[in-house]
């Protein structure tokens, strides 16, 4: 299959990538100005924070005040995760235009997470549903562990296609699909596609790797060559997975970025203005960027 003219990067670094940001809480002021400078660089859609509870994710304690304090750009979505009808209500309180809710493929995972088995999770997405449509809210749905779970392993691929059907027929609106601790190769990632897009056309389905065996960008091109035109990246490779030994961020939206440039794909985003958000992040929390491309270009002097 031919690659994708354009491809539409999903931006996961505000609320995926400081999710599990360890030590002292990240400034509200300090997520704002990372999701404007996001919007500014020309992502049009942003995950910028999670309406969970604080006991769990102390760092999206401040969800509302986030939503509400964006300076909003025309043409750019900014979301938000939703796990149940608390937070949904929430989000639409803050103004919120699209949410997200999340299931695993791995029945253990999905124990370890969020205590209840994958049947359970998704009957608890059916009032979040419901309320969202109402609200005229869309919604979209994350797979976890679709290429491996650090407590069962290799996982079907006709599993993965199981649930992600069941978050479709649902209502959510695309499918991301998300190698959660970073495990996958080409062709895993190859065959977990094939059997989901058997119950889901490849235009509503997104690809969510992380770079823990420095396999991701293999992962994104050999997804790309099966259709997939729809990339979850996080700037500066912020993020990581708390169940997983040694799970390493998100693929880094400048490597990202620099492949698709490299294969003519078009994003409508400025690669050094996302190098420099990396950079001056990545100077916030106390390290520098997790990008290859970033350490290889550095920050532009102007």
């Amino acid at each position: 299959m031919s690659l994708p003219d354009s491809v539409r990067l999903f931006e996961m670094s505000p609320r995926d990538g400081l999710q599990n940001e360890p030590g002292t809480l990240v400034p509200t002021a300090t997520k704002i100005a990372l999701i404007e400078r996001l919007a500014d660089a020309g992502m049009t859609h942003i995950e910028a924070a999670s309406f969970v509870s604080p006991r769990w994710v102390p760092q999206m304690g401040d969800a509302s005040d986030v939503m509400t304090g964006i300076q909003r750009k025309e043409g750019v979505t900014y979301s938000a995760l939703t796990p149940n009808l608390k937070g949904l209500e929430s989000a639409i309180a803050a103004r919120v235009e699209e949410v997200a809710v999340f299931a695993a493929a791995s029945e253990a995972f999905s124990h370890k997470n969020i205590n209840c088995t994958i049947a359970q999770s998704l009957e608890r997405f059916e009032p979040v549903m419901a309320r969202a449509s109402e609200a005229g809210v869309r919604v979209r749905g994350y797979v976890s562990c679709v290429l491996g779970c650090p407590y069962e392993g290799d996982i079907d691929p006709e599993r993965v296609a199981e649930v992600a059907k069941a978050l479709w027929e649902l209502g959510c609106y695309e499918i991301s699909l998300g190698d959660t601790i970073g495990v996958g190769t080409p062709l895993k990632a190859k065959r977990m596609l094939d059997a989901v897009n058997r119950q889901i056309p490849m235009n509503q389905l997104a690809v969510h790797f992380h770079d823990t065996y420095g396999q991701a960008i293999a992962n994104l091109y050999a997804a790309l060559e099966e259709g997939i035109s729809v990339v979850d990246a996080s700037t500066a490779g912020l993020g990581g997975c708390p169940y997983a030994q040694g799970a390493s961020g998100n693929v880094a939206t400048e490597d990202v970025l620099y492949l698709l440039e490299g294969l003519g794909i078009n994003t409508g985003i400025d690669l050094q203005a996302v190098i420099d958000t990396g950079y001056w992040i990545t100077a916030e929390l106390g390290r520098t960027p997790g990008s290859r491309v970033a350490q290889a270009k550095g920050r532009s002097h102007t």
